[in-house]
């Protein structure tokens, strides 16, 4: 009984793998149960039912996150507010089946048009003012670059060459100085409308995208403010314009073999 080993050939290298491997697993386990406060648990694919949610090896207790700027408070996971399963959509016969839009396929809120049910506010800066704004509202002088080509007063065209209205304004995220919304005048005096600006190609000649044709602007979904726009409307907005390159036109939606 004078050669009995209690840890045979283990040594501090083993050791510390072992740790890591444990304290590893134990991170990936507490991780995997922290985000399913936002977007778990699952829901089934053809009725929305919820799945899971309390048991505690897997799920989180819901938490409470303070807002900033006296937002106040919202509680996550909460399953009494989730996104509604979509009804302009033809039933479908199976788990997985592609969603076939019925009507207006870019507000359809579905594939390329699919939105986040976000705050129907503004984003606001780290002052609690609204981040994205007109130049008209800002307080300082704001100039386009001698070297650059001011879109103001341009002619805007769909990707069909039809004209759609004339670019009025810029909008400009004032947390990050970049111009994010073009504010196009509708043709014929119908109102205004924002256009991602990473969606459009400026020239001298004009400002062109090849997102949407020229007159599906009358569609783009419209602000409630005219010197303000939400989390949600941009949502509503980016999608609408998203949804384009896919369903702008009948031949962009079929195979291209």
């Amino acid at each position: 009984m004078t050669n009995v080993h209690l840890v045979g050939g283990l040594d501090i290298a083993e050791l510390t793998f072992f740790a890591f491997f444990l304290f590893f697993l134990g991170l990936v386990w507490y991780l995997r149960g922290e985000d399913r406060r936002e977007g778990y648990p699952v829901e089934d694919d053809l009725s929305g039912a919820l799945h899971g949610g309390s048991e505690p090896l897997f799920f989180k207790p819901p938490k409470t996150f303070v807002l900033p700027h006296g937002l106040g408070e919202v509680m996550m996971p909460n399953p009494n507010d989730r996104d509604e399963m979509p009804t302009n959509v033809l039933t479908r016969i199976w788990p997985g089946e592609p969603l076939d839009v019925v009507g207006d396929k870019l507000t359809s809120g579905v594939g390329p048009a699919s939105i986040a049910q976000r705050a129907d506010r503004p984003d606001l800066d780290m002052h609690g003012e609204p981040r994205i704004v007109p130049l008209r509202l800002i307080g300082h002088p704001v100039t386009v670059h001698p070297n650059d080509v001011d879109p103001r007063g341009l002619p805007v065209v769909g990707l069909d060459g039809g004209k759609a209205g004339t670019v009025k304004e810029l909008w400009m995220d004032r947390a990050e100085s970049v111009l994010r919304y073009l504010e196009i005048d509708l043709a014929g005096g119908t109102g205004t409308v924002l256009m991602p600006m990473a969606m459009v190609e400026v020239s001298r000649s004009g400002v062109v995208t090849d997102a949407i044709t020229g007159a599906q602007f009358a569609g783009v979904p419209r602000t409630k403010s005219l010197d303000q726009v939400t989390l949600l409307e941009e949502e509503k907005i980016t999608a609408y314009f998203g949804a384009g390159y896919l369903w702008a036109t009948p031949a962009r939606a079929e195979p291209l073999i």
